[in-house]
């Protein structure tokens, strides 16, 4: 009988021929035949039992290697740009080893969640491998947000997405040890079959999913928000120190203030009036705003740009803030703190009487906010009630604050910007991390006097790097489709009310539509569809207008704290002004359709992360009253049921169409209505309802309804006829009819 080897022997040689490892590679190497392979069979299973081994198909390796050609996820570059990867095939003890990924000329730009299959070479030293890239095999796998349910296979996730009800398959070994009921993040495990359930494997424990500030946990997590700061970005950012005065004009003893919300967690912006002496402005202004100035602190390539780019902006929860900075520079070294010093980018602006604009002078500067102010605060002191921060600063600064903002209201009352009455929710969280209340915010002439004055200051930035000839990004928005306006006037018309046709689109002739509701049944309805018909702003290199501000040319540059959008445009404003060497790049330059495509759509992934937020949330707070009834108006209409945004708190919630009545209901989707086959009850936009709250889903934030009544009315009883022949045949002709009837007219025109 051949001498059988040892189990450190084989574990032994195995490291020596990492390409190899079938088990007849390893009889062949120790000489073993004949009936000696039955024993090594034995050996080799023991080994795995123990661990020791891994049996892949017809292969053995050590568990505690990688194997010579693996498939890694790319985690992204490092603060000294090195790239560097996790293995996705790795069975052994620990986090795994670390892998750091060796370009070589012509290979892809690799991103991070890119999936690569790469040659493995394990190296002594700062690391374990290196890897060299074969190819690109995927770019990030599909992520999974859900509960965790044990199962003596493995698990299964129910996803917490309102409109996904698939389970996910969790295979033995997949499950990272989670615990049954616990909240997970998953990512899928090759294509999704046919047949069956799709297969997944856990990469994050996210504990309690009933949790105390849970519900925005969920939300970054689901979305892929970056919300730790990797450990080069906050030793760039711990290493700063407060700018100084050298190649700054000395503005330290100008009156700025700051007025921003009693929750604001930076001040990126400060402003000042002064009245113009100038006799040829009389009764004009000369308009300070003062931005923080975060160029200085944050430069082109450093570690702090690139996950500064990469965030793309702060995303805001009722619970915290995931910011764009790390909080030595947002909340300390660029927000603009009563009586310190702070660098400033500052744009002086002189407005005449009627408020328009007669010129700028953009500084880079240095100020000393005198006072931080909130917006109820200035407001109180504004309507005769000063308290003893504001009664000093009444005659030099709050004063000619509003003086000034009379005459850009008169401009911005002839310009027509859209005027959407679109109440904005706050839901207050308590310190259990629940919710508290849920209230709709008061609009003061406070709020409305500092968002003037930063359009305007958006408007000088724009307008002077065009003047300068420099490169820059616009903040775009479109005119709706002619598609959507069509839509728009068929719900005036069926409302009894008028929108012209036939000339250029203003925003003018939408805010005459809205003057007509305005009080009317028809008023919610008309600013829900008028927002329907808009389309989404978005960051661009080319200059396409703001069409819903009714302006020209427009940019972002007053909240570099919290979008990178400003960030650029002010490193633009440092190169066109010579200011100094950390304006914008060569690369900033080259990249920036990249950066703006980037940056929309960062932007739109926090709008959605925070709309499911405030869902889940409103769900929570909703959930002790199932079965309460609310007053609501419907908001939106699909074929399988009509969304209710209620009144009191501003939530949406779903009548599903099968709860409706005991009657087949017809979708008209040209008129956003369901129609009952046998009633004629017809449920469209617009119209109020009472409902009955029957389920609520806090870790969805999904709210069933019941539907009670219509426009006053009770539901009818089923069968009950509105003169014409009942029947879903009859229904879907009238629809038909009618959708025929809208394409021809449509066609003639």
């Amino acid at each position: 009988m051949n001498q059988i080897p040892t189990k450190e022997q084989i574990l032994a040689w195995l490291a020596d021929h990492p390409g190899a490892g079938a088990k007849r590679d390893i009889a062949k190497a120790f000489g073993i035949k004949g009936a000696a392979k039955i024993e090594l069979k034995r050996i080799l299973k023991e080994m795995a039992e123990e661990g020791l081994v891994e049996k892949r198909r017809r292969n053995y390796r050590d568990a505690a290697k990688l194997p010579p050609v693996s498939v890694l996820r790319v985690t992204g570059p490092d603060g000294s740009g090195d790239l560097w990867a996790q293995a996705l095939e790795w069975e052994g003890e620990g986090a795994g080893p670390s892998i750091l990924i060796v370009p070589k000329k012509g290979d892809p730009a690799l991103g991070e969640g890119d999936r690569i299959l790469a040659r493995m070479t394990e190296v002594a030293g700062s690391y374990d491998y290196e890897a060299r890239l074969i190819r690109v095999i995927g770019q990030s796998a599909h992520k999974i947000v859900g509960i965790f349910r044990k199962t003596a296979e493995g698990g299964r996730i129910l996803p917490i997405d309102k409109g996904d009800s698939k389970e996910w398959l969790i295979p033995p070994g997949a499950t990272l040890e989670a615990r049954d009921g616990e909240l997970v993040e998953a990512e899928q495990q090759g294509p999704k079959g046919r047949l069956g359930l799709p297969r997944a494997r856990v990469v994050e424990r996210l504990g309690d999913p009933t949790a105390p500030r849970a519900v925005s946990l969920i939300a970054i997590h689901q979305h892929g928000i970056p919300d730790d700061f990797p450990d080069a970005v906050m030793a760039e950012a711990d290493a700063e120190v407060p700018a100084t005065l050298e190649g700054r004009e000395d503005l330290t003893a100008m009156p700025f203030v700051t007025i921003d919300p009693s929750d604001a967690r930076d001040h990126d912006d400060a402003c000042l009036v002064i009245p113009d002496d100038d006799p040829a402005n009389e009764g004009g202004f000369l308009l300070w705003v003062a931005i923080a100035d975060v160029a200085h602190y944050v430069t082109p390539g450093s570690a702090l740009d690139r996950e500064a780019r990469k965030r793309g902006n702060s995303t805001y929860f009722p619970d915290r803030v995931v910011p764009m900075l790390p909080d030595r520079l947002s909340g300390d070294l660029c927000s603009l703190h009563e009586g310190v010093a702070r660098a400033v980018i500052a744009v002086r602006m002189k407005v005449d009487s009627a408020g328009e604009k007669r010129g700028h002078r953009f500084v880079r500067g240095m100020i000393r906010s005198v006072a931080s102010l909130e917006y109820a605060q200035v407001q109180m002191a504004r309507d005769g009630h000063p308290d003893a921060q504001c009664a000093p600063l009444m005659d030099a600064v709050i004063t000619p604050l509003y003086a000034c903002y009379a005459a850009l209201a008169r401009a911005r009352a002839a310009r027509q910007p859209l005027d959407l009455d679109l109440p904005e929710r706050r839901i207050e969280i308590g310190e259990d991390g629940k919710v508290a209340s849920v209230r709709f915010k008061e609009r003061l002439d406070a709020h409305r006097l500092i968002e003037e004055f930063m359009v305007l200051a958006n408007v000088a930035a724009a307008e002077e790097l065009e003047r300068l000839r420099r490169p820059l990004l616009y903040r775009v928005h479109e005119e709706p489709s002619p598609d959507k306006i069509d839509a728009l006037r068929e719900v005036a018309q069926a409302s009894g009310f008028t929108l012209a046709k036939g000339q250029v689109l203003k925003t003018a002739h939408l805010n005459r539509l809205l003057a007509q509701a305005e009080g009317s049944e028809f008023d919610d309805l008309l600013n829900m569809s008028t927002l329907r018909a808009m389309t989404q702003a978005y960051y661009a290199p080319q200059n396409l207008g703001h069409f819903g501000l009714a302006l020209r040319s427009y940019a972002h540059f007053t909240s570099p704290i919290r979008r990178y959008s400003d960030l650029i445009v002010h490193r633009a404003l440092i190169s066109g002004h010579h200011w100094g060497k950390d304006g914008l790049s060569p690369a900033d330059t080259e990249m920036l359709e990249e950066t703006a495509q980037h940056i929309s759509d960062t932007e739109r992934r926090s709008m959605a992360a925070e709309r499911d937020t405030t869902d889940r949330y409103l769900a929570a707070y909703l959930s002790d009253r199932v079965g309460s009834e609310f007053a609501g108006r419907i908001s939106g209409v699909q074929k399988f049921g009509a969304f209710v945004k209620l009144d009191e708190t501003g939530a949406d919630g779903l009548i599903p169409v099968r709860s409706i009545g005991r009657e087949f209901f017809h979708f008209d989707p040209d008129n956003q209505q369901l129609v009952g086959a046998d009633t004629g009850l017809t449920i469209g936009l617009g119209q109020r309802v009472r409902v009955r709250l029957s389920e609520a889903v806090p870790v969805t934030g999904g709210l069933e309804l019941e539907l009670l009544e219509v426009d006053g009315a009770a539901m009818p009883a089923p069968g009950k006829r509105r003169g014409f022949k009942p029947g879903r045949r009859m229904a879907a002709e009238k629809a038909r009819a009618r959708g025929v009837a809208r394409k021809v007219k449509r066609t003639r025109r």
